[in-house]
């Protein structure tokens, strides 16, 4: 059997005796009624030869007459047996039986999973775009406790649309999150992402951000929305938008220019000297507080700098929230530099970056940093396809030194995906294990 990549030679019945399924105590239980309200039953009908069995015992009630006490064994025997029947249900109807059919394992092998998913580290994962849906589709396999707190200034392409016609906030990247954390129910996930190639009006839209759309129209607002949009795709953790104001994002470019549009802004063909809002007071949902307060794991990135990442950090309340959070911080830092946003940045350009978009007046910072440690890509393919230098993209600089001079640790692994045709992706399982390992290392520190 496998769990979490790591074999254990066990015969497969012998894993319901490992602590924490929450069946066995239940079973337990169950049995321990049903004998209590058989001994009762004996007091009452006077079944034989149990009653003779029972009869010894009957003999220490010298004052109480038999069927009060056969009646008060009945009823607690059943109280008991009907609330084991209720708990042993619970526990495994919790679980997704197509999931166990389509894996081949066993129910105690999806308990034993579930129970440990149960008890992993709770995860605050920060961001936008692809890139936070790739990291979701890793750490799900280290924790159910996954909270994907989601960028909402995205106004181009289906989004862009839904929000200037319905004036939702844009589903997008709420979306990709949203399948990314799905219980790899392949054909709802398939139907989620799906996009309408022709179709007057549907032409663009994909599946997902029209549901999102009508579920926000029927339950009132985003929020609500995206929780019973979870439920259908019985995902694991929970996704919520950073802010439910109407968010548009802004740039200040180097020759003064200000360009309008989260779509526009890499387009612009400039340096971006500073990333804006409107409005500028934008407000986090109060569940979004109360995760980044109660987090073990904040994760920030990968994903576009600015547009994906410090447009969540524009939001001050939220700044805060991370700057005061006792959690443990990580900076995933992109692979690849990206055209119109940080071109010829390297490694510490993006720390910087951040740190000076997230400076709060009333957090003293002098005495820490906004994250504990950055990790980086240090393996590139051989044969690096050449689209990327021809389009202005080139693998980000590590340079050492400079992080080191700005206290913040360096993780240094391979996470790219193994591939022939020399493209630079996340791969979600190699994120996910460095991120682990680096969590664990630091936290036994303490």
């Amino acid at each position: 059997m496998k769990i979490f990549d790591k074999k254990i030679k066990m015969p497969k019945d012998a894993i319901w005796l490992v602590p924490g399924l929450k069946v066995k105590r239940w079973f337990l239980l169950s049995i321990t009624g049903s004998v209590l309200a058989a001994i009762g039953a004996t007091f009452i009908f006077k079944l034989e030869p149990l009653y003779y069995i029972v009869k010894k015992a009957k003999e220490l009630f010298h004052i109480v007459p038999p069927e009060p006490v056969g009646i008060v064994l009945v009823i607690l025997g059943g109280i008991l047996f009907i609330l084991a029947w209720k708990k042993t249900n619970f526990s495994t109807i919790d679980m997704d039986d197509n999931y166990t059919k389509r894996k081949r394992q066993s129910m105690g092998e999806v308990l034993y999973r579930k129970m440990k998913l149960d008890h992993g580290p709770k995860i605050v994962a920060i961001g936008g775009g692809t890139g936070l849906s790739t990291l979701l589709r890793g750490i799900k396999k280290i924790t159910n406790n996954i909270t994907a707190i989601v960028t909402v200034g995205d106004d181009g392409g289906s989004s862009g649309r839904l929000r200037e016609q319905m004036g939702v906030l844009p589903p997008g990247d709420i979306r990709n999150c949203i399948t990314a954390l799905a219980d790899d129910d392949e054909k709802v996930t398939k139907l989620f992402q799906y996009r309408f190639k022709t179709g007057d009006g549907l032409e663009g839209h994909s599946f997902g951000n029209l549901f999102i759309t009508a579920m926000t129209a029927i339950c009132g607002d985003m929020v609500s929305a995206i929780k019973e949009t979870s439920k259908v795709l019985l995902i694991r953790g929970r996704v919520l938008p950073a802010t439910c104001d109407d968010m548009k994002l802004y740039a200040k470019m180097e020759d003064d220019s200000i360009v309008r549009g989260e779509s526009n802004i890499p387009e612009a063909g400039k340096k971006i000297m500073q990333l804006c809002s409107e409005p500028s007071n934008c407000k986090p949902t109060p569940d979004v507080v109360e995760a980044i307060h109660n987090a073990d794991l904040i994760l920030m990135g990968p994903g576009s700098l600015y547009t994906s990442i410090i447009s969540n950090f524009l939001i001050k309340d939220l700044t805060k929230a991370v700057w005061e959070s006792k959690a443990k911080k990580l900076y995933i830092c992109n692979a690849m530099t990206q055209v119109g946003e940080t071109d010829n940045y390297s490694v510490s350009d993006h720390v910087k970056t951040i740190f000076d978009h997230v400076r709060l007046d009333d957090i003293d910072d002098s005495n820490k940093n906004f994250f504990d440690a950055v990790l980086v890509n240090n393996t590139m393919p051989r044969n690096l396809a050449q689209k990327y230098e021809q389009a202005g993209s080139f693998p980000v600089e590590i340079d050492i030194a400079e992080l080191r001079r700005l206290g913040v640790e360096v993780v240094s692994k391979n996470l790219l995906e193994d591939n022939k045709d020399g493209l630079v992706r996340h791969n979600c399982t190699k994120l996910s294990k460095a991120i682990l390992y680096w969590y664990k290392r630091t936290t036994k520190r303490k």
